[in-house]
Order: C-alpha cells, then sequence, then structure tokens
C-alpha cells in the first residue's frame, strides 16, 4: 500500500512539473486550452485521478483555471503576484512596462493629517503590446529623504529601489481588495469607458515604528489579475 502511494504521488508529481514547465516557458500560453483528463492519463500514462489531482495542484498554483464540463485553461501569464511585496514589485522583471505619469506634493487629507507631508507618484503599466493593465497612485513620505523627490525623480526608475534607499522598510500594513468604478481621467488612461468596473487594489505599508512605507491605490484590469490567499496548515 506504501509503495503504491509513493508510485501514484511520483506520478502525479511529474505530470505536474512537466505541466508546470511548459506553462512557465510560454509553450502552453495564457488562454489555451489543456489537453482533457483521458488525452494527458493516455499521453503520461496515468489514471484520470492522477491527472485530476495534478490539475488541481496546478490551480492551487494560478496557473490554470478549470471549468467544469468545458476544460482546464492557462491563466499564467508570466506575472506573479506575491502579497508579501505588493503589486508593483511582484510585476518587476516581466513583460509588463512602466510608464511615469508624474510626481508631485500633496495627497489626500486622510493620508496627510495621518502621516505628515506626502509626496504622490503615479505611474501606468502596459503589456507589450501596449494595453493598459494598471493604473497606480503612490503615496510616500514627503519628509527626510524623500523630500526633493519631485525634482530628482526616481532611483533607476523604480518606487522600490528609491524607497529602500530611502531607508524605508515596510514591517507590516493592511491591503483591500475591492472593486470601483473609473471616472473620466482614469477611464482616458486605462483606454476604457467612464464607469467601468475594475479591480481596486488598495496597500498601506508601514515601518516598525508606525511610520508610512507607501501607500498605493491601483486600478487593475480584472481579465489579468486575482487575488490569491492560501489558509490553514496546508
Amino acid at each position: 500500500m506504501y509503495m503504491s502511494e509513493h508510485v501514484r504521488h511520483g506520478k502525479r508529481a511529474r505530470l505536474v512539473a512537466d505541466l508546470s514547465a511548459n506553462i512557465r516557458s510560454g509553450r502552453l500560453a495564457r488562454g489555451a486550452r489543456l489537453p482533457g483528463e483521458h488525452e494527458l492519463a493516455q499521453r503520461y500514462q496515468v489514471s484520470r485521478g492522477t491527472v485530476r489531482g495534478a490539475l488541481s495542484e496546478l490551480q492551487r498554483d494560478n496557473l490554470i483555471t478549470t471549468e467544469g464540463g468545458v476544460g482546464s485553461f492557462v491563466t499564467f501569464d508570466g506575472v506573479e503576484l506575491d502579497q508579501s511585496v505588493g503589486w508593483a514589485r511582484a510585476m518587476a522583471g516581466t513583460d509588463v512596462t512602466v510608464e511615469l505619469l508624474g510626481i508631485e506634493r500633496g495627497g489626500p487629507a486622510e493620508l496627510t493629517s495621518r502621516f505628515g507631508p506626502l509626496v504622490v507618484v503615479r505611474r501606468l503599466r502596459r503589456t507589450a503590446q501596449g494595453r493598459p493593465v494598471s493604473l497606480e497612485t503612490a503615496a510616500v513620505p514627503g519628509t527626510g529623504a524623500l523630500a526633493d523627490l519631485p525634482e530628482r525623480g526616481l532611483v533607476d526608475g523604480s518606487l522600490t529601489a528609491t524607497l529602500a534607499a530611502a531607508g524605508l522598510r515596510g514591517s507590516g500594513g493592511e491591503q483591500w481588495i475591492g472593486a470601483a468604478p473609473l471616472d473620466d481621467a482614469a477611464g482616458a488612461l486605462l483606454e476604457r469607458p467612464p464607469g467601468e468596473l475594475l479591480l481596486r487594489a488598495t496597500r498601506t505599508t508601514l515601518t516598525s515604528d508606525g511610520g508610512l512605507v507607501e501607500h498605493v491605490e491601483s486600478l487593475l484590469d480584472p481579465a489579468r489579475f486575482r487575488f490569491h490567499l492560501r489558509f490553514g496548515a496546508s
């Protein structure tokens, strides 16, 4: 019984590894439909139960989505969002390019009353094909090492690098995910009609003593981004 279980898990692991490699390399691109359970079982010489277990594991890893009666489709597009570092840093090094829209002093009244003077950095992210996928507004401290940020700009074009150079390290915070309708200005930048609903992510990162590192509000294309949270012992 032990050997049977061991062999079964070994076959599933090999199937997961092979499909994962094909997806992550781009050989199976976003939107591609995977072969059916029967075809995969024959191709890899495994049972359909092993195939279903492998597909479930790939879905937990955000590589595919499975629709009952329809099939399994690749959802991974090279953008892995790590909740521990936030959207912007998680997207670094992918096919998404960043367009800096501006850096200016100011910020929402509720933030300035809590954290003092702020600097606001606005960025638009596009795919390699030029399609806008997110609009981000980041508020950071407007004092100390960042007081002259509007004049000198970002370090290497990166807000993450700029915060690190200023000695700002996040210790904790909170993040909210919801939906929000586009206003006229955001709709024009994202090339979508005003009123269309997009995902809205609000993330506030704080230092160990409660000071602000950054407060980022992102409007995100729901076709490209999903929120995934693991919980429990597993």
